[in-house]
């Protein structure tokens, strides 16, 4: 798996293409929302990192009331504020992650949803993040941008946690969407719910 690269390039899509006016292509967030959440996102993973080289357990959120909060803080702030946010907590992340041993990769964290993972899995966790809402923003980026690679990794990774999930054939940045719960061109493909 190349998480690594993907999340360096889902983080520059998604730094190059964002802006802080208008709505999202995600239902009832604007795009100030979504910068703020891949900021927190960024800001919570680095825990895991710290998790991980430290071997002391440093949560993603205290609580999903303060995740929620932080998102809501995130809007608020001038553009200059959130967009410092949004570079800031991308930088830090990357820099921590370049900062783990091999040995410290192999421990384990807990996510936010309460999985026990290593922390192997937090680039690949990133890369979803900041490739899929880079393509929310509504900024022109689509699926079709995102690498191939990274889209069947995706497409496996959704199917699996989606459980069961019939097999509908097309290009696999149509499926990709599809399966993320976002607009597709697929025909009879069954609908849905936003997944991530």
């Amino acid at each position: 798996m190349n998480a690594r690269l993907w999340t360096a390039e889902g983080t520059k899509l998604f730094l190059d293409a964002v802006d802080y006016h208008g709505d999202s292509l995600l239902p009832g967030w604007t795009r100030r929302h979504l910068a703020a959440h891949v900021a927190a996102n960024a800001d919570a993973l680095r825990n895991l990192v710290t998790w991980a080289a430290t071997g002391i357990p440093t949560p993603m959120y205290a609580s999903p009331a303060e995740r929620a909060a932080g998102i809501e803080r995130g809007i608020r702030l001038p553009d200059a504020d959130l967009d410092a946010w949004v570079h800031d907590s991308a930088a830090r992340l990357e820099a921590a992650m370049g900062s783990l041993t091999d040995d410290q990769w192999a421990n384990e964290v807990v996510t936010a949803q309460g999985r026990t993972v290593p922390a192997t899995d937090v680039p690949w966790l990133r890369a979803r993040e900041v490739c899929v809402h880079a393509v929310d923003l509504g900024l022109g980026i689509t699926f079709d941008d995102l690498p191939e690679d990274f889209l069947e990794a995706l497409c496996t990774d959704v199917v699996a946690k989606r459980g069961d999930v019939p097999d509908v054939a097309g290009p696999l940045a149509e499926r990709a969407a599809w399966l993320t719960g976002r607009p597709h061109h697929l025909i009879d493909a069954p609908e849905l719910e936003a997944w991530l």
